[in-house]
Formats: C-alpha cells, structure tokens, sequence
C-alpha cells in the first residue's frame, strides 16, 4: 500500500512540521484529510500564526488529538484571516 497524499488548505500549504506529524499516522492523516479544505486552512493557519515554537508543537499535537476525537475546527479561535 502506498502513501497517501496530505491534502491542503484553501490558502496555505501544509507546513512541513506538520505534514511530518500527520503523515506517522495513519488515522490523524485519514481524519485530516476528511476535513473540508476551508476547515484545514483554518487549523493550518491556526497553528502557524504563533509566535513561540512550543506554542507551535503544543497546537500540533492538540491538532491532532482533537482531530482523532472527531473535531473539525481549532476552539476559541476566530479563524483565518487570510481567506
């Protein structure tokens, strides 16, 4: 079987960093992919919009957690502004 593609957002791309977190599993990468490309740009724009590191790797994994619990939107987030 091989590697299935991590789909993208509307405005941003998959950063590194997190394309290397979703594609371990099978089943965050499964459920990202799921997820409509207005709903992954907003998780991607939620986790790069920081400005420590750590807060980056603390809302990556809490990405994916949630991801995994059936959750399709960052929380208490008022969402991207790119778009």
């Amino acid at each position: 079987m091989g590697k299935k593609e991590i789909v993208t957002g509307v405005v941003h791309k998959v950063p590194k960093d997190l394309q290397k977190v979703l594609a371990s599993s099978q089943e965050v990468q499964e459920a990202w992919n799921d997820l409509t490309p207005l709903a992954r740009n907003e998780l991607i724009c939620w986790i790069t919009s920081v400005k420590k590191l750590e807060t980056r790797e603390h809302h990556i994994k809490r990405a994916c957690a949630e991801l995994l619990e059936g959750k399709r939107r960052p929380c208490c987030w008022p969402g991207c502004v790119h778009r």
